[in-house]
């Protein structure tokens, strides 16, 4: 299953007279952005599934403000580097050869280390600029996926991911994947592991109710609804770059409760943009895993990848992936359409108190300089 939803699919108000394409832009142009955070967090950042970066090969990723060159080596090996050649700027993943543990810029043949960045060979010169370099980006291939450690103070990686035993041993298997982009600052995608009060609001119709928020609510589907039980902590140092939402699910249909739907789930934020939720139903176990990167100040990339026991029949695991887009689609509407505020009105509550609490747990992810988001004007100075 590869569910794939782009910029302007889904989470805008349709208008007859509008495309959702022109909605969407229509939508980013004039919606109040707020006062928001750094735009660009530091920590792990999946760029791409692993099974994608064929040996030899190299993609050109733009994400985090940046534009990368991620290729495989001839022995297997992944990289990341600043796309441009130093030399005339060409792009060394648009028509680079891999050679070795390194990469070729398509223009005048400069070849590039994967893991320091140093030119080694420049086929008409002798000898080499010392500045003649790419920046190489920490990398780590982990559970399927290709990740970069980006940090504002160019600090080396503080924290690696966990490996997750099940993944790499085969004893759960791939079942499929969902891509969503959204249109809203990143911090508050995870934001909702720690907004419990939202569940029964956005959450709690049930999924074939639809993702639109103004209709879901129809009487005609009245008769069944979601559950949710949720509780979310910050681990202690020297896990203290995780965050763990413990919740249960279950759907009642007439007021009664069917259990062998129910799941059960740890779901680990770790740093600000890799989740692993695990569950476990009468089906059996399995994990939701998911990756969100900045593509551009206000959008990102959601990826949820689906793993499960092998005895889990597959059309479960995929009806279990499709409920996640689901669910996942509902948020979307309120992203793409809120404003980022940076000073809520809070009431004295268990709820609004676990979101003021993530806040200042998440703000450990942003440093003296992070990136902020940046207006233009439009004048005449050069």
């Amino acid at each position: 299953m590869n569910r794939v939803r782009y910029l302007g699919d889904v989470g805008y108000l349709a208008d007859g007279n509008m495309s959702m394409k022109d909605i969407s832009n229509s939508v980013r142009k004039r919606r109040m952005v707020g006062t928001i955070p750094p735009v660009y967090p530091n920590g792990w950042f999946g760029l791409i599934e692993a099974h994608r970066l064929k040996k030899g090969t190299s993609i050109n990723i733009s994400a985090l403000g940046l534009n990368l060159a991620v290729f495989r080596d001839e022995e297997g090996e992944a990289h990341i580097v600043d796309a441009y050649c130093p030399h005339m700027g060409a792009n060394l993943a648009a028509g680079g050869r891999v050679k070795g543990k390194c990469i070729e810029c398509p223009f005048h043949g400069w070849k590039f280390r994967g893991d320091t960045g140093e030119c080694i060979d420049i086929p008409y010169a002798d000898k080499i600029p010392s500045q003649a370099k790419v920046k190489a980006w920490p990398t780590m291939e982990l559970n399927n996926w290709i990740y970069i450690w980006h940090h504002a103070e160019d600090i080396q990686p503080s924290w690696l991911l966990p490996e997750i035993d099940e993944i790499t041993s085969g004893e759960w298997t791939y079942r499929g994947r969902s891509e969503h982009f959204v249109n809203c600052h990143i911090e508050e995608i995870p934001e909702n592991g720690a907004d419990v009060q939202h569940l029964s609001q956005v959450h709690g119709p049930i999924m074939t109710a639809g993702i639109d928020l103004r209709y879901m609510w129809s009487k005609l589907w009245s008769f069944a609804n979601h559950e949710w039980r949720a509780r979310w902590e910050a681990n202690e140092p020297p896990e203290g770059h995780i965050g763990t939402l413990f919740l249960s699910h279950s759907i009642k249909v007439f007021g009664k409760r069917i259990p062998p739907i129910d799941l059960d789930l740890e779901v680990r934020q770790i740093g600000p943009g890799v989740v692993y939720l695990k569950f476990e139903s009468v089906f059996g176990k399995g994990m939701y895993m998911q990756s969100l990167t900045p593509v551009e100040p206000m959008v990102q990339k959601i990826v949820h990848n689906i793993y499960v026991q092998r005895r889990m029949p597959t059309i479960i695991a995929k009806f279990y992936l499709y409920a996640e887009a689901i669910q996942v689609e509902r948020d979307i509407m309120i992203w793409n359409n809120k404003k980022y505020e940076g000073k809520p009105v809070f009431v004295k509550s268990k709820e609004d108190g676990l979101i003021a609490r993530h806040r200042r747990w998440y703000s450990q992810f942003y440093s003296e300089h992070s990136p902020r988001l940046t207006f233009q004007k439009d004048t005449m100075d050069w």
